[in-house]
């Protein structure tokens, strides 16, 4: 499993990037994760409805290929991308999201926050409030788009959306419960750590 860090990169580079990762990929490419901050966008899938965008304003709309609704990302947001081959893997789609949402839950146990997924929902809530997205696409036996974390970012947008589908589904993030907020890159690494351990992979 190899870490690639992008950094802060514009949304459609990396969407395009995932697309021909998974197109080229083979028997033997090796599954990735890709740690990314975007500047601020909308990322609308694959069955979402216009009605859940509420105004745009100045923030761009990006259609995708992912499952679900509308979402936002921005500056403060650390997002993961899971390019993973699970047939090759021998484990189902549901095992990936599960893994991904007990990763979530177990790197914020770190800073004290107690989260839970919620079983009719994806994504990883804290007391209602939602602090981690999750969405993917499956094709080719593979599986890419991945997971959204708040660390320390302007929720604002979110106010802008019914974020995920959901009318006045309230956002929160690691910010609201912890100051100073831990830096992007120290979430980075415990998320990273939990996720390959989840997913018993072993990080290069």
């Amino acid at each position: 499993m190899k870490i690639r860090h992008w950094g802060l990169a514009d949304y459609p580079t990396v969407f395009e990037a995932m697309k021909a990762f998974n197109a080229g990929r083979n028997a033997d490419t090796e599954d990735e994760l890709w740690v990314v901050e975007h500047p601020p966008v909308f990322t609308q899938g694959l069955a979402g409805k216009s009605e859940h965008l509420l105004f745009s304003g100045s923030i761009p709309v990006v259609q995708i290929d992912r499952g679900g609704q509308i979402t936002y990302h921005g500056p403060g947001q650390l997002v993961v991308y899971t390019l993973i081959d699970f047939k090759r893997r021998k484990t189902s789609v549901r095992h990936i999201v599960s893994a991904l949402e007990n990763a979530i839950i177990a790197t914020l146990a770190e800073y004290g926050i107690s989260a839970a997924a919620d079983p009719k929902r994806p994504g990883v809530y804290v007391d209602g409030r939602k602090i981690a997205s999750l969405g993917l696409r499956i094709k080719n036996g593979s599986v890419y788009h991945g997971l959204a974390l708040n660390v320390d970012m302007d929720l604002t947008p979110f106010h802008q959306i019914n974020p995920c589908g959901y009318a006045g589904l309230e956002m929160t993030q690691i910010a609201d419960f912890r100051q100073p907020a831990p830096a992007l890159d120290e979430v980075s690494a415990s998320l990273t750590g939990h996720l390959t351990r989840q997913l018993s992979f072993q990080a290069t």
